[in-house]
């Protein structure tokens, strides 16, 4: 009988090992989105709770620039659109002669729209794990099978013996596919969730920032160290447009 080749020589197992691969990247992913997110609901846990305890939206404003998380972030977003330095300043330049009220709507809503790229990033990994480790481990399958056939051919028996060992050993490769698309399928459809909750809470947030400023006629006095704060991140999104 034809000695067949050892599966750590064979495309089968570097099929295996490929999924093997996959795996660890979607436990690490898993991981780090799970830090990530934990993190994220108590720093705007912790945010929210300090902002609306603030007498008002101006007294909020310093708040803002010393907490970190999404939430705060909206809110820096949100002071840098309608934030003024002293009582009646004038606009410096164009970005400042915008109607406070569309600028504000249009920098909290870029605001939401960049946490949201943030959350996102390793989830499209994590997804195509899940939709090909299948089709990866199937690949593996047929070619551990053509090889076999190959072998039995050889041999010139096709005794229970001679098929059921390399068959049995080529259908391993559906199964490790199979094992290692489940949980990616499960983690991406999991943090998934958890992205659409978040991004609800930022909205529901942004249009009670909105809510606010309106009251303040779109126009918040803010503290001398928050102004600089702000007016430093209108001075780098110019630079990032240009």
């Amino acid at each position: 009988m034809t000695v067949l080749a050892s599966p750590l020589e064979s495309i089968e197992s570097a099929v295996i090992w490929l999924l093997v691969g996959f795996s660890v990247v979607t436990w690490g992913l898993a991981l780090v989105k799970g830090v990530q997110f934990v993190r994220l609901k108590n720093q705007d846990k912790r945010f929210h709770k300090q902002f609306w305890a603030a007498s008002s939206l101006d007294s909020a404003a310093e708040l803002s620039h010393a907490q970190p998380g999404a939430a705060a972030r909206v809110a820096q977003a949100g002071y840098a659109a309608i934030a003024v330095g002293e009582p009646g300043q004038q606009a410096s330049d164009l970005s400042q002669a915008i109607n406070h009220q569309d600028r504000l709507e249009r920098a909290l809503r870029q605001q939401i729209v960049r946490e949201r790229r943030s959350l996102e990033t390793g989830l499209a990994v994590v997804a195509s794990i899940g939709s090909t480790s299948p089709f990866i481990g199937l690949f593996g399958t047929v070619w551990g099978i053509m090889e076999a056939l190959k072998g039995i051919s050889a041999a010139g028996s096709a005794s229970l013996e001679t098929v059921a060992g390399p068959i049995g050993a080529a259908l391993v490769a559906t199964g490790v596919g199979i094992a290692v698309a489940v949980p990616a399928v499960l983690v991406y459809n999991y943090f998934l969730r958890r992205l659409k909750l978040t991004a609800a809470d930022l909205d529901d947030f942004a249009h009670d920032f909105y809510s606010l400023a309106q009251k303040s006629a779109f126009r918040v006095l803010v503290h001398p160290a928050a102004y600089k704060a702000v007016a430093g991140q209108n001075t780098q999104k110019v630079k990032e447009a240009s």
